[in-house]
């Protein structure tokens, strides 16, 4: 892909293909080319060094399983050390890759550090902060619905689709380009003409990626920040990423908080490992500890049992709190999980991290989840 002085027809990656396989393995390292986007900063005199360390991964079959998943990239951290690091398909230690649908659990992440200075309230309702979208579908809703995706709306997230309010979504974010001679969308505007609901709000669990993005909104409205500024002065600095992170945004700047982060994979590993040590570096306390307790210990299992993906864990019993999918077990494991194989692990009783980046051909590959899921249950096995 994207070879020559103009790259040949038929291999330029354009707003038309750029998820789609093959265009995709160049796409997911290069969203910024391909899409609008504003910079998250980090702090160049706070980097947290991550040393080396050893361990013994053998046997595992770590080198197939990344090859059976069209892994990009794998950080594995024990104890805040790197103990394995694997690079394919062009990228490498200080190339950012876009997380998708991950993106969802930093958004939980900097909500939880806002509510902790009492500047976000997960209990108010949505027009509360955004009086934009009362009559629609929203009208009701709390923000805490909305994380845990239990708000009621009426939205088919289904990747394959050629038309329907998810290609709307999609325009509207600057993800797919317009239809020709069709008015320009955006975002924030495109919230209000989901209208319907399939059921009442503070039900199941049901996966709309809408919701997100209008978290971030309120978010913005309720810090008086704009969101990527706002993630890199509470979050990406004090946590001391490598480099600087960016997001993905419409034609008037909304951030597609959904789905549009983009990291090295050191960095996201940076922010598992500090999920890891209970939302601490090095004295301060920069996410609050007791909501890291809170996604741990109160999802509704219910919920998930009832909602949209318990078929994608079979035989495993979970919850989803704020945007983090949470194993209910006796050492659990937080995660963020993203269409094309993006993933970030996190057991905080062995103190291990996993990010995973790839470049699926498949949104929603079921086999390469399970693959995915049993990798890293081998290495907790051998580490913990």
């Amino acid at each position: 892909m994207m070879q020559g002085f103009p790259p040949t027809p038929e291999g330029q990656v354009t707003l038309a293909n750029w998820r789609t396989a093959p265009f995709n393995r160049w796409a997911l390292q290069h969203v910024r080319e391909v899409v609008p986007s504003a910079e998250i900063a980090h702090d160049p005199d706070n980097v947290w060094r991550l040393e080396l360390g050893g361990a013994d991964l053998s046997g595992l079959g770590l080198a197939e399983a990344l090859a059976a998943t069209a892994s990009d990239a794998m950080v594995v951290l024990h104890r805040g050390r790197i103990v394995f690091e694997h690079y394919a398909h062009g990228m490498g230690v200080n190339t950012p890759h876009i997380l998708m649908s991950v993106s969802k659990s930093v958004l939980g992440v900097v909500a939880a550090i806002l509510a902790g200075q009492g500047r976000f309230d997960a209990a108010a309702p949505v027009t509360r902060l955004i009086p934009e979208v009362a009559g629609s579908a929203y009208d009701g809703a709390t923000l805490g619905q909305l994380l845990d995706m239990r708000a009621g709306i009426l939205f088919d997230e289904n990747y394959e689709a050629a038309s329907g309010a998810i290609i709307a979504y999609r325009q509207a974010q600057g993800w797919n380009p317009p239809e020709p001679g069709a008015a320009a969308t955006d975002l924030r505007g495109f919230f209000a003409t989901l209208r319907e609901r399939d059921g009442g709000h503070g039900g199941r669990f049901h996966y709309v990626s809408p919701n997100t993005d209008l978290l971030g909104w309120a978010i913005e409205r309720a810090a008086g920040e704009r969101y990527a500024d706002l993630v890199g002065r509470l979050l990406w600095a004090p946590m001391g990423a490598q480099r600087d992170a960016y997001i993905t945004v419409d034609r008037l700047g909304a951030p597609r908080c959904a789905g549009g982060f983009c990291a090295t994979a050191r960095d996201l590993a940076r922010l598992g490992q500090l999920m890891a040590q209970g939302g601490a570096r090095e004295g301060r306390q920069i996410i609050p500890a007791a909501w890291i307790e809170d996604i741990l210990s109160n999802g509704d299992a219910a919920a998930w049992d009832g909602g949209d993906f318990a078929a994608l864990f079979p035989g495993t019993a979970m919850h989803y709190r704020d945007k983090w999918y949470v194993t209910r077990e006796a050492r659990p494991l937080l995660f963020g999980i993203g269409v094309n194989g993006q993933h970030l692990f996190v057991d905080r009783a062995a103190e291990l991290v996993v990010a995973k980046f790839s470049s699926q051909a498949m949104a929603l590959d079921g086999p390469a989840i399970t693959a995915t899921m049993a990798l890293v249950a081998a290495i907790r096995g051998r580490l913990a």
